[in-house]
């Protein structure tokens, strides 16, 4: 998984134009990403059509606000620049949830 340095929505956007991108906001301080952390590797693995961005929420704080992610670990996804969906709410995220999310996105 790539970590995104420290950006803003418009360039952000210019690198995802083309292929299809899952933003992973996540901070070391918070016990429910370190929760799912683990299994990412095998997330990004079944998923291996998405590229997987690793996005530091307190290192991108402004990124987040302009983004309206209020609760992490979240994620966002992106197909040629334009986003196709989101998982962004306050609670614990199992892989099972995050697979449902990614797999709803391949309907797409």
């Amino acid at each position: 998984m790539k970590d995104l340095p420290k950006t803003n929505l418009t360039d952000l956007e210019a690198q995802l134009q083309n292929g299809r991108y899952i933003l992973f906001f996540t901070a070391d301080w918070c016990p429910d990403c370190r929760f799912i952390k683990p299994a990412m590797p095998e997330i990004e693995a079944e998923f291996a059509d998405f590229t997987f961005i690793k996005v530091d929420r307190d290192e991108n704080i402004d990124l987040a606000a302009e983004m309206g992610i209020m609760g992490i670990p979240s994620f966002v996804a992106y197909q040629d620049g334009q986003e196709i969906g989101r998982f962004v709410n306050k609670d614990r995220k199992t892989k099972q949830e995050v697979e449902t999310f990614i797999n709803g996105l391949n309907k797409n």
